[in-house]
């Protein structure tokens, strides 16, 4: 794969190459028209779909850093985007262009003073895994095999004024309005800002393998703090494959559901027992080992759950309160969903809605065991989200509804939820973290 020798910083740059893709996605519409005329709408719409995809994710894989952790983010709603989409984002989960080995070497000089040569007995230059953030080179010190990463230079920077181009951009999509939506984008550029500071990843790696070792067929990396800077994280090198390349090759059931099993264990104890999540549930930051253990990696976007959210969320996730009709009203008060200054027919849309999403989405949480298998749940699920896409009444009202908590809490969610269905989990124990 070709390597990169620079990244765009500033912010100028870093807005000169959006403006530039933006021209690309102009021309596509233009190609769409004329396409449309001679061919099928749905013919015309796809390859549209694709090449935007394509221009899109080629500038933000050479912007990197909270750009690129978009695209990411964005690739794990399978139900809300076209799968050309997800298809290309996919990628920015384990798989862009690295930077060069002489970039790489610059990177160690500015934080320890030292090569990597110097510090390692052994150091390959050449990344073997390269993310959103930061990259994976092997090394070998006193005998022990190493993963070093090593963040983007400019990543941490950037983050505000790429947060700040994009935000027109997404209160557009998903139709936020008013005075506090700035409390949306504060708790998204609090975790990536978070994500940058790989001496707290660090901490919270440790805290959470430590927390969590007595999960069955659950693995952590130990970390070598001596190894380890601002910008560059040490641990031991895990064997195993990625969580998406184990679902395309198994055949075994059993294995499968052993993983789900733990997976599922690991999120249920943070969630319920820590009050204190992984909220990047996506399929790079998960290896499975030869021996069918899950390996959990990556530690840096880490969501503390206050009491005050976690009762009303988890109240709604019962059955006889979804039913409940005075009762499912007042959490969607509590939770901040339906506001004191709705009208009579916002409060009446919106309380439908909820209690359609909330029907649907609470199901595995609602028995002993879940088949995560089914399909026809899925499908619900994305037949629920697409009809809401096309709503035209939805896009009339203010999409600036519920707690700041449920930007990473509905993600780790959404996002456990397809990992499950990609391993094809079945029979899983719910409540098994109580008896662990």
């Amino acid at each position: 794969m070709k390597t990169i020798d620079k990244i765009p910083i500033t912010k100028i740059q870093r807005a000169s190459k959006l403006v530039s893709t933006g021209a690309k996605v102009g021309v596509n519409y233009v190609k769409y028209y004329g396409d449309k005329l001679v061919n099928s709408k749905a013919e015309a719409k796809e390859r549209l779909n694709k090449n935007n995809a394509e221009d899109i994710y080629d500038s933000l894989k050479q912007l990197k850093g909270s750009a690129l952790k978009v695209a990411q983010m964005l690739s794990m709603e399978k139900s809300l985007l076209p799968q050309a989409y997800v298809e290309k984002f996919s990628l920015s989960q384990f798989s862009v262009p690295p930077l060069s080995p002489a970039l790489v070497i610059k990177t160690f000089k500015k934080y320890f003073g030292k090569s990597p040569n110097e510090l390692f007995d052994t150091f390959n230059a050449t990344s073997v895994n390269a993310a959103s953030i930061g990259q994976v080179h092997i090394a070998e010190k006193n005998g022990k095999k190493l993963a070093v990463k090593i963040q983007y230079p400019g990543v941490a920077e950037s983050i505000s004024s790429d947060l700040a181009m994009v935000k027109p951009i997404a209160m557009s999509m998903f139709n936020i309005k008013g005075k506090d939506s700035d409390k949306y984008f504060r708790e998204v550029e609090t975790k990536l800002i978070e994500e940058t500071n790989y001496i707290l990843e660090i901490k919270q790696s440790k805290e959470v393998a430590k927390a969590c070792a007595h999960i069955p067929n659950l693995l952590f990396p130990e970390y070598y703090e001596e190894l380890s800077s601002q910008r560059i994280i040490t641990m031991d090198y895990m064997d195993g494959i990625h969580l998406s390349e184990f679902t395309a090759i198994n055949k075994d059931n059993d294995v499968a559901n052993q993983v789900g099993q733990a997976l599922w264990d690991f999120y249920m104890y943070q969630i319920h027992i820590l009050r204190k999540v992984h909220a990047d549930p996506h399929p790079g930051n998960f290896l499975v080992s030869e021996e069918g253990k899950l390996i959990a990696l990556d530690f840096g976007c880490m969501k503390s759950i206050p009491d005050s959210f976690y009762t009303p969320y988890f109240e709604l996730a019962k059955k006889e309160n979804i039913e409940n009709e005075a009762l499912f009203l007042s959490k969607l008060y509590e939770l901040e969903i339906l506001k004191e200054e709705d009208s009579k027919d916002e409060v009446s849309f919106f309380t439908e809605m909820f209690h359609k999403m909330l029907s649907l989405f609470a199901k595995p949480l609602q028995d002993e065991t879940f088949d995560f298998s089914d399909a026809y749940f899925f499908e619900e699920i994305a037949a629920l989200g697409e009809h809401y896409s096309k709503n035209t009444e939805l896009r009339k009202m203010n999409g600036n509804r519920g707690s700041k908590h449920f930007i990473y809490i509905n993600r780790t969610f959404f996002g456990l939820y397809n990992l499950m269905f990609d391993l094809k989990a079945k029979n899983i124990k719910i409540n098994n973290f109580h008896t662990l």
